[in-house]
């Protein structure tokens, strides 16, 4: 059998090779980028193929790889995998389900208190003066203040537990509700919006999905309340952009912190999106990003809450676990 990995440099070729052992008369190939750049020609007699999210499985990549039966992503996000036609051409995925809960909840939390304490601006200011100037730089108490978590799963949850630390009240949306995990963690279920009408910290950790992009838009955004700030570590397709940058124009928001936007692989200097303007699906998108991180009462990071050296240990070693356990003839962490 011959599996595929991709976005795979050389470092973690080495570790996955000796993580893996003795797989018999298995092949395993390492290339170091996407699947559009590495080109099907060199993988179509691929069984199984692991990647990141920057390679996209679609309906076409199945029909003209016919000796797949697995992929494997290193992300708990598997928006990027066309899971209809995996159903349908019986391939099997899996997914990385809870490297990052601690990593992207750590971060969501770098960000509010960011925006909250106004840190950032904080360090420009001394880097800029002379002096210690304290002018527009007064924050707010976390303490006693209300944070809407949107999606109460394994980062949501973790999201949580920090926010207990902070004296924080909590309310959740989720789509299911577990009362007992809600009674022992201390936080209540509401609906989407009594959530914003009540919050005075929003933060997303829901899967992209057409259920849920969009989710924040024009149509509810008002119902925020009124100086409130607004968190996203999840996918960027999650908060309609002009939504975002109307409640901030309006003061209905005070900022917001994003590692995430929409379109954002597609996001770059205006001379690169030119170059590849075939693939750029929503240039309104693109517009309104450019324009939120000249707020400045936004705060943009790049994709990169995930990114520890501890959580990309967790991504390599669940993915190996994966790949051995498709080798085996069994599928673990099975997305379909």
């Amino acid at each position: 059998m011959k599996i595929v990995f991709l976005e795979t440099d050389k470092e973690k070729a080495e570790y996955v090779r000796n993580r893996l052992g003795d797989i018999g008369k298995h092949e395993i190939v390492f290339f170091s980028e996407e699947l559009d750049k590495t080109g099907l020609g060199k993988i179509k007699d691929a069984e199984g193929i692991v990647l990141f999210v920057d390679s996209e499985i679609d309906r076409k990549v199945m029909r003209d790889l016919p000796e797949l039966k697995y992929v494997a992503t290193m992300s708990t996000g598997y928006d990027h995998i066309d899971i209809e036609s995996a159903k349908e051409f019986g391939i099997n995925v899996s997914n990385v389900p809870s490297y990052g809960e601690n990593t992207v909840a750590e971060h969501t939390f770098g960000l509010i208190l960011n925006l909250s304490r106004k840190i950032w601006k904080g360090i420009e200011s001394v880097k800029k003066s002379d002096d210690f100037v304290l002018e527009g730089l007064q924050g707010f108490d976390l303490k006693g203040k209300t944070l809407g978590v949107i999606g109460a799963g394994h980062i949501g949850q973790h999201v949580i537990k920090i926010a207990n630390g902070f004296q924080m009240e909590v309310i959740a949306f989720n789509k299911s509700r577990d009362e007992e995990l809600a009674g022992k963690l201390g936080f209540k279920y509401v609906e989407l919006d009594e959530l914003l009408e009540k919050s005075d910290v929003i933060t997303l950790h829901v899967p992209l999905t057409e259920e849920t992009k969009h989710m924040i838009n024009k149509n509810n955004i008002g119902k925020v309340r009124k100086g409130s700030i607004l968190i996203n570590t999840s996918r960027g397709e999650i908060i309609e952009t002009g939504a975002l940058r109307w409640a901030l124009d309006e003061g209905i928001l005070a900022g917001a912190g994003l590692d995430v936007l929409e379109e954002e692989e597609d996001f770059g200097e205006e001379a690169e999106l030119f170059k590849k303007k075939e693939k750029v699906s929503d240039w309104r998108a693109l517009i309104e990003n450019h324009l939120l991180i000249d707020y400045d009462n936004v705060i943009v990071t790049p994709h990169m809450a995930f990114y520890t050296k501890e959580a990309e240990q967790r991504i390599l070693d669940m993915t190996v676990e994966n790949v051995k356990a498709f080798l085996g003839g069994k599928v673990k962490n099975k997305v379909v």
